[in-house]
């Protein structure tokens, strides 16, 4: 009678041990492979809005700017328009804009905690996909049911050295005593001096949340803003600006934050001195913590980031974030760029000498 001979218990663990080596190996290449797919949509979603900047550019002779203040802030708590919506027709979303009502404003003026007194609710509440970068992967909207972004505009900076020095800056106005109208839009395309391949235009920043405040030490950090305990103000010059962003980076891990929700807060809402919501400053470099200045010129109110603060791009793609350029390239940064290069690929006429392969 033949026998039957079958696994033994050790090449039944080797078996097992080979398939579990292998499933080891295999998982991070699959998630590889899916951040790079997420990655490419964003480099894509910035490369449209750069081909939109260039076309509104055509069409107006001047970039889209930062905000549109003091357009409709009679009827909307101070809050203007921004870039985002100025760039609709030229992202396929003409019937949007066309449905937005510029005499209503975007808020109320009766006060309302979840600001339920609103005009434009239909274009404020939809959400554009071509706003959102599929890494962020937060689980909700900072302010909901309004639309957000991950997209922010260049204002520029540091502001402590020369504040509004980007290529998205906000609208002139010369009744606000903290204004420096000689650095302030509208702005065209020749004001770019640098060059526009070394000159940033958009970057991308980790949506804030809609609840309580964080710790430093917290994994939402990132899509938090703190409250520096060492301000600095316009003209402070380059020592006191690197001062008080060693103190930003040194705050203590249970610093809790002083807003949540800023950043996108609302992708169609800007104001000239809440940078956090549609804009970024090339202060503090790529995935470090956005602080306030609690010396700011505008005020010690300003929860959003004012211009003489730091509100880097934030994301998570491991070790940096997308930029797209004024050319309408679409450039990896690496977070370990030196910053002075950092600064200067965020001035659009500061002089700077800067190489193609320092970023």
């Amino acid at each position: 009678m033949r026998s039957r001979r079958g696994f033994t218990l050790i090449e039944l663990l080797v078996v097992i041990a080979i398939i579990a080596v292998l499933i080891a190996l295999l998982l991070p290449a699959v998630q590889s492979a899916r951040e790079a797919a997420r990655r490419a949509q964003c480099t894509n979603n910035l490369k449209q809005l750069g081909l939109a900047v260039h076309n509104y550019l055509s069409q107006n002779q001047v970039l889209p700017l930062q905000t549109m203040y003091p357009a409709s802030a009679d009827v909307s708590w101070g809050w203007s328009y921004g870039w985002p919506l100025g760039l609709l027709p030229n992202l396929e979303q003409s019937p949007l804009f066309n449905a937005f009502n510029f005499s209503t404003g975007l808020f109320g003026n009766t006060p309302s905690p979840n600001f339920s007194s609103l005009g434009n609710t239909t274009v404020a509440y939809t959400q554009l996909a071509a706003l959102l970068c599929p890494s962020d992967g937060a689980r909700q909207k900072p302010s909901p049911p309004y639309g957000t972004t991950n997209y922010v505009g260049n204002v520029g900076g540091p502001g402590a050295i020369n504040w509004f020095t980007g290529t998205i800056v906000s609208n002139t106005f010369t009744s606000d005593p903290w204004a420096d109208g000689r650095n302030m839009g509208p702005i065209g395309i020749e004001s770019i001096r640098d060059g526009s391949s070394n000159t940033a235009l958009f970057s991308e920043r980790l949506v804030g949340f809609n609840g309580n405040p964080v710790p430093l030490n917290s994994q939402d950090a990132k899509r938090a803003i703190f409250n520096a305990t060492l301000g600095v103000k316009k003209s402070a010059g380059v020592p006191a600006n690197m001062a008080f962003l060693a103190n930003c980076k040194s705050l203590p891990g249970t610093t809790m934050s002083i807003n949540q929700s800023a950043n996108g807060f609302v992708w169609c809402a800007s104001y000239p001195w809440h940078i956090a919501v549609n804009g970024y400053l090339h202060n503090g470099t790529p995935n470090t913590i956005s602080c306030q200045s609690p010396t700011d010129d505008a005020g010690t109110w300003l929860t959003f980031v004012g211009p003489t603060g730091s509100a880097p791009p934030t994301s998570n793609h491991p070790g940096g974030v997308n930029m797209g350029f004024a050319d309408g390239s679409v450039k990896f940064v690496k977070d370990t760029i030196n910053l002075q290069t950092w600064w200067a690929i965020g001035t659009r006429s500061g002089g700077e000498v800067v190489s193609s392969d320092a970023f």
